[in-house]
């Protein structure tokens, strides 16, 4: 017997089918031992010795693996094709030999990046050595990321008592969004005026221009920039006699995206589809692990974490003979296309994210995807496919409509599609609202031909500050930097959101005043660990270590030597020391300027004291140094440690009866309401003389009033889940939230949901486990 260990139940059921009776498949259940998170589990003393332990969720999946080791005769490690898969294939091989379950079973390694019965079978054909240079990558990572934590992280609550956790890469992410509110607030803005003129000619023609020359000068953004300067512009341009000066036409390609990497399809997702990165990465998991299709288990796309762009030649083809097929010759480029990734050691060995067969459109599968598979699914075919399309040919043309003098210019640009090529396919950006991409179609017009200005008018603007960060642009400038990886984006998004370092607010990222202060701090006493280039730097050596280029514990050393001494300086810092420079630093946030135009930092209660940064018990507040005499206190931002889930009177009157969005599937109002429990979402109106309610769903214990989002309203909406069958005692399987929190009902009893488990995302194979589990018990 061959024994086949994978990560997941779902993934193991998949396998489990293409295999023969000669192969057992079983779930490690991802990682099946980690470090503790307790002081001493990476002992730099000990040349970087980690002490490595499995907790009791782990253990009765440990047993099974063991007892299937000792009956195998070849033990298969198939777990994902990248650093954190050949991590939990070393942990599992640590494990049996631990175990005493290897006697004289061979083990090997086996890697493919799609779950297709000819993926898998040469897999198996090709087995390999576990990769050492991949695992100690891993290792170095895993060490630096817990070093950082454990010794970092109790400075911060020492000197700023309230702060959370920091952490190596995201301490550096929140930098960047503090850094970006920091240039809003400092944004000086100018005023300046566009002049729009609207001609007409012969026969019916119509054009709108835009003012380029005025005074037999070309203007530049901000030569008018006041309503006079525009009233005077538009009394020289009226009255006078215009002709067509010039026309120019040119004809530019546009080439098509290559097939996505992980960052490329999550700000994709994000932008086309209104995903979050972790939504994202969820679905894209179910379509790599396999979907049913009409009885047969089929994974739908390549390995999902990737960061490179190179496809198979297969792949390839496919791609070609379904357009050749489906649009024509006309839509093929002339060779295939070989694209090549911008990202610093990018892993080209491995795949882009792309359909594992291309003639299953989504049409041809959408029954049996849910909505939001069959999206995502939508957005990686018709990139995959697009990429070996031919170029668009767009006809860009411009239009100088000027006086006889030639003193006066007004300019028309437009954009017509002469061959639509792979647009006819997938349009990047299209609905981005930066795009540039809108046509214009202009008239056909001819140089000397005369036309009549018919109305000018003037348009003020401002320049507006850089934008807020939203999840897509953030996990850009994250991989323009070069910091965190294809299997980190995610995490870092929900790590930051997690502390309450920041908040998304209509999909932007607002830094919190604890996650400002916690910059700061970084910033003035651990400058190098959050400078974008030594994060991005170690990056680089960690990968150095993946290609066996230098030795992890080299990395750690170097590291670590440095990191330590810093800590240590810092454990002598006086608390009057760093609120003194917080006190500076972050001038603007924490004293706003007042109306009467006194000092900022006098006290408005008694006129007297100087306000402050106060560390308190929960947090940070701002007071007043003439305290007991003046009891002057504002909190900062967010609700303190201690009264989170308390929602104020003033607050609580703000959103009752407050609008939250459109149900996208009922089209309903959702609004948010206050009854005698406490508050509620409520789906539309309940008709007049109608004893029927409409629906409603409570908000979850905890949450406050302010998270009370559309996406959290459809998330508790979709309350109580039917998640399937259990196949034992064919009795469905219902998660739900009651007034004891949150269960999954199984017939008429009730199992609670706890811990780690999500009753939002919870998955039909992990209730049977809670169930299961009640029953042993």
């Amino acid at each position: 017997m061959k024994l086949v260990i994978v990560e997941s139940p779902t993934k193991a059921k998949t396998i489990g089918k293409y295999l023969g009776k000669d192969y057992v498949v079983i779930a490690s259940f991802g990682h099946v031992r980690d470090l503790p998170s307790k002081d001493g589990s990476v002992k730099p003393e000990a040349d970087f010795e980690m002490m490595w332990a499995t907790d009791a969720r782990s253990a009765k999946h440990i047993k099974v693996l063991v007892d299937e080791a000792k009956k195998a005769d070849e033990i298969l490690l198939a777990t994902d094709p990248d650093r954190e898969g050949e991590a939990i294939s070393w942990h599992v091989l640590a494990i049996l030999k631990e175990k005493k379950a290897l006697k004289k079973q061979s083990v090997k390694r086996v890697v493919f990046h799609e779950i297709t019965k000819r993926a898998i079978n040469e897999a198996i054909e090709n087995p390999r050595e576990l990769d050492q240079n991949l695992i100690d990558a891993y290792l170095a990572r895993r060490a630096l990321d817990y070093l950082v934590g454990f010794n970092l992280s109790p400075v911060l609550w020492r000197k700023l008592p309230g702060s959370k956790s920091a952490g190596r890469v995201q301490s550096v992410a929140l930098r960047l969004i503090t850094d970006r509110e920091n240039e809003i607030e400092a944004f000086n803005t100018q005023e300046y005026w566009s002049i729009i003129g609207d001609f007409t000619g012969q026969p019916k023609k119509k054009v709108s221009t835009r003012l380029i020359k005025l005074d037999g000068k070309k203007l530049d953004k901000f030569d008018i920039n006041s309503e006079i300067l525009a009233k005077d512009a538009i009394k020289k341009v009226t009255g006078l006699d215009y002709t067509v000066d010039n026309i120019d036409k040119k004809q530019v390609k546009r080439n098509p995206a290559p097939p996505f990497t992980t960052s490329t399809l999550q700000q994709e997702a994000s932008r086309k589809l209104g995903f979050t990165t972790s939504k994202t990465m969820r679905l894209a998991q179910q379509l790599y692990e396999g979907i049913n299709l009409g009885g047969e288990v089929t994974g739908l796309i390549t390995y999902m974490r990737t960061d490179s762009v190179n496809t198979s030649k297969e792949a390839q083809t496919d791609a070609i003979n379904y357009i050749n097929n489906t649009f024509g010759k006309e839509y093929l480029p002339e060779a295939p296309r070989e694209f090549k990734g911008k990202a610093k050691n990018a892993q080209e060995a491995h795949e882009a994210i792309r359909p594992t067969l291309v003639d299953k459109s989504p049409a041809d599968i959408e029954t049996y995807l849910d909505k939001d598979q069959f999206k995502l699914y939508s957005l990686i075919w018709k990139r995959m496919v697009a990429s070996q399309m031919a170029n668009a040919l767009l006809d860009q043309v411009a239009i100088d409509i000027s006086d006889a003098k030639k003193n006066i210019t007004f300019r028309a640009n437009g954009t017509t599609v002469a061959f639509d090529g792979f647009f006819k396919v997938y349009k990047e950006g299209q609905d981005d609202e930066t795009s540039d991409d809108d046509e214009k179609i202009l008239p056909a017009f001819t140089v000397g031909e005369i036309l009549e200005l018919k109305e000018v008018t003037p348009n003020q603007h401002f320049t507006l500050p850089p934008p807020r960060y939203t999840e897509a642009s953030l996990i850009k400038k994250l991989e323009e930097l070069g910091i965190g990886r294809p299997s980190t984006y995610s995490s870092i998004v929900q790590t930051l959101i997690l502390r309450k370092y920041t908040e998304l607010t209509k999909k932007q990222f607002h830094p919190t005043d604890r996650g400002r202060i916690v910059t700061a701090f970084l910033a003035n006493f651990f400058e190098n660990y959050i400078q974008y280039s030594f994060t991005a730097d170690l990056e680089d050596l960690l990968d150095d270590v993946a290609h066996g280029k230098i030795a992890w514990k080299k990395v750690m050393s170097d590291f670590w030597e440095a990191f330590i001494k810093r800590i240590e300086e810092a454990k002598g810092l006086s608390i009057t020391n760093v609120i003194d420079i917080l006190n500076k630093d972050l001038e603007t946030m924490l004293f706003p300027e007042r109306e009467d135009g006194k000092d900022r930092r006098i006290c408005p209660k008694c006129d007297v004291g100087e306000l402050s940064l106060k560390l308190g018990k929960f947090g940070a507040f701002v007071g007043c140094s003439n305290y007991p005499e003046c009891t002057f206190t504002r909190k900062l931002g967010l609700a303190e440690e201690g009264e989170e889930g308390q929602d104020s009177s003033d607050t609580v009157a703000k959103f009752e009866n407050h609008e939250i969005g459109k149900d996208p599937k009922t089209g309903e109002i959702i609004t948010l309401r206050k009854g005698p429990y406490g508050f509620y979402f409520q789906w539309g109106e309940q008709e007049a003389k109608s004893k029927i309610k409409p629906k409603r769903a409570s908000l979850p214990k905890g949450m406050k009033i302010e998270d009370a989002t559309l996406e959290k309203a459809l998330e508790v909406g979709a309350l109580p889940r039917n998640l399937g069958v259990h196949p034992d005692t064919h009795e469905e399987l219902i998660a739900a939230i009651g007034r004891f929190g949150p269960y999954i009902k199984h017939g008429t009893k009730f199992v609670s949901v706890k811990g780690d488990d999500n009753v939002y995302t919870i998955t039909l194979e992990r209730a049977i486990e809670l169930v299961n589990n009640v029953k042993k018990k």
